[in-house]
Order: structure tokens, then sequence, then C-alpha cells
């Protein structure tokens, strides 16, 4: 008989360690913020993205290791005239703010006095501050006074870790409901601003409107709104605007986007065993591995993800029609790559596929179109008679 002790069945790989095994051993998870919960939404069907935010890995450093280091973000002017612009805003207690905010969103109530409530959130670390914010908005709704929340604390769980998200203030109403506001540097001429930045700030505060409801599900009296008020400098002054902005429609694209993200376990049990995606592995290694999970790749990434590069070079390289944009996508039905397009357009298409024949008709009139004048077919002109004078 053997004097061994008898060998445990293996433990079952808990999600944790398998997307700890994703990120690399020594590699600790890296947080998400608010922008990148929003560029989530902003594509929903991109399971690589999802995936890689779920189990915390530094896209920027993965980037960087492919080759394709990413190449946007603020200025640094950017970023000090946004602060000052927001400093200025916030003034005076908040008095402009929250004047804003009763014009816009809440005339039926009393106007914020001078003596608006603006409660301190200081606290040690994100945990105490996210803590410290719940207190803070408890109270401030029993009040049923207008309380101005300066760079509140907000937790949301996304995959099952804590996400803490800052946003530039929460507005308390007398009546108990709670307000987004979001202050951008972008300017609003003749009342209106660059639609594109819009839409990202509405995605950005859908997220915050997600992470209040989580607080206000537990107080009395409480309601998150979901129109936000969005601050911004009027035409070309650095004098505050305002307009109110409706997210319920990206507040349910989120809400489904970080549904999916709690089912990361299916993404992660889909890909086969030993796969990584620490930068200290090889470049060969890393885009084999990035490779096996698919990508929703359209223009719009440039501008919102880390990948964005990589996924472009191998969109391009696969002729894949993704690389022109989603509506060009959506417009080509079952035409999947530029050549396939390209063939449509000479005639080479499906005789049964209407997406096909219409390439062809628009191909046949833009070279009708294009003609040189001299191979146009020139019309009979009768010739004139001999002027009888």
């Amino acid at each position: 008989m053997s004097s061994y002790p008898p060998s445990s069945p293996a433990q079952p790989t808990t999600l944790r360690q398998r997307l700890a095994g994703l990120r690399g051993p020594a590699v600790p998870p890296r947080p998400l913020d608010a922008r990148a919960l929003a560029a989530l939404a902003a594509n929903p069907g991109c399971g690589r993205r999802a995936l890689l935010d779920g189990a915390g890995v530094d896209k920027n450093a993965l980037a960087t290791a492919l080759g394709s280091p990413a190449a946007f973000g603020q200025s640094q002017f950017a970023i000090v005239r946004g602060n000052s612009f927001e400093a200025k805003v916030k003034g005076d207690g908040g008095a402009e703010l929250l004047r804003l905010v009763h014009a816009h969103l809440d005339t039926a109530a009393e106007p914020p006095g001078s003596g608006a409530l603006v409660p301190d959130l200081t606290a040690a670390g994100p945990e105490g501050r996210a803590a410290r914010t719940a207190l803070a908005l408890r109270e401030a709704t029993s009040a049923k006074d207008w309380t101005l929340l300066d760079h509140p604390m907000l937790a949301l769980e996304v995959a099952g870790t804590p996400a803490y998200l800052e946003p530039d203030a929460v507005v308390v109403h007398p009546d108990g409901r709670w307000t987004v506001v979001e202050i951008k540097s972008f300017p609003m001429i003749d009342a209106a601003a660059d639609a594109a930045k819009v839409g990202a700030a509405a995605r950005q505060a859908a997220v915050y409107v997600l992470a209040l409801e989580r607080i206000a599900g537990k107080v009395a009296g409480a309601e998150v709104g979901h129109t936000v008020l969005l601050v911004c400098p009027k035409d070309f002054s650095n004098l505050p605007t305002a307009a109110s902005v409706d997210v319920r429609r990206e507040r349910a694209v989120t809400r489904r986007q970080l549904d999916r993200l709690t089912r990361v376990e299916e993404l992660a049990a889909a890909l086969p065993e030993g796969l990584s995606f620490d930068p200290e592995r090889t470049a060969e290694e890393l885009a084999e591995a990035v490779s096996a999970v698919d990508a929703a790749y359209a223009p719009e990434c440039l501008a919102a993800c880390e990948l964005a590069f990589h996924c472009r070079e191998k969109a391009r390289a696969a002729d894949e029609v993704t690389a022109l944009g989603r509506s060009v996508r959506g417009e080509l039905g079952a035409l999947t790559t530029v050549e396939q397009a390209l063939a449509a357009a000479a005639g080479g298409g499906c005789a049964d596929d209407p997406t096909a024949a219409a390439l062809h008709r628009a191909a046949l009139l833009r070279a009708e179109a294009l003609m040189p004048a001299a191979a146009l077919p020139r019309p009979h002109v009768p010739e004139s008679p001999e002027c009888p004078c």
C-alpha cells in the first residue's frame, strides 16, 4: 500500500482565476472608468473589447506590445482649458451651476438661494469616498433642499468587481430628484454643439445614471433623472450655457452591455487553454491571442479604443467592408469583403441578390456620368434655312 495520501480531485478554475490568467500572473486588473464603459456602449457588438475590459486587461500596453500603440487622447492645453472652465462653472458655491439646473430642468421649484448645500465628500480611498457620497445623497434627499455634490464617487459593479466613477457633479433637487451634470469644454454655438461630442457625453452620463440608480434604490424618496444637464462654453466665449439631454436610450444600451460583461465567463470559456494577453509575451503570441476573440471594428473605434489601429490593420488585411464604416457595412448586406462588392459592381454578383444588382446599376450610372463629352452621341440638329434677306 502506498504511503502517500490519496490525491484530491482537481479544483475547477474560478472566473477570477481565469481572468487573472488572461491578464498575466503578475498583472493587476485595470479598473474601468466611465469613458471606457461609454465606449462599450458605442460598440456593443465587439466581443474583443468586452472580454478585455471585463478581464481588466491594459489595452494600451497590449496595443504597444503589438506594435500599434494608441494615438488619441486630450492635449495638455485642452485639459487645462477644461479644468479652468469647470472651476468657473462651479465657482461661488456652485451658484451658476445650480441656476442652470433650475432654469433648464426644474423651473417649478423654488430657485436655489445662496445657502445651497455643498457637502464635503473627502474620505480615504475610493471605497471611502463612495460610502461618503452615498451618505451625502441620503442626507440631501432628506433635507429637501438644493444640494450640489462636487465630484462625487460612485460605485458600479462590472463583471463582478466594483468600478469607481467620478462625475463632474450631481445636483439633488428639493423634491428628491438627482441630476447628473456633465461639464465639457467644447462650445455650444447658437445653442447647438457637435453631435458626435454630445453623443459621447450622453453615453458617459448614462453610466453615471446607472450607478446612481443603484444608490437611489436604497434611499426613500429618491429618484434619478434620465435627463442630464450638459454645460459648455457659449459660442466663442468662456461663459457657461447649458442644454438638457435625454439619456434613456444610452442608458438602456449601456445596461445591456454591462449585463453582457457580467457573462464574460462565456467569452472566456470559448478561448483555448493557456491563452494570455500578458504584455510580457512576444508580439506573435499576443497577436494570436487577440485574433482568437472576434472583433467588430468600425472607424469610430479610432477615437475610443486603444486597440483600434491593430484592429483596423487586420480588417484591411482581411478586405473586410467594416473598415469602410458601419453604414456601408449595413448597406452591403451579404457582401462582407471589398472584393465581393467590387465584383458585384462589375456585374459578377449573384443575379438574385438585390444588393449586387443595385451596386451594378450604380456603377453603370457612375460610368455614364463620368463619360467624356466627346464620347457622348451628338444629337442631330437640322440646318437652319438660309436667311432670305
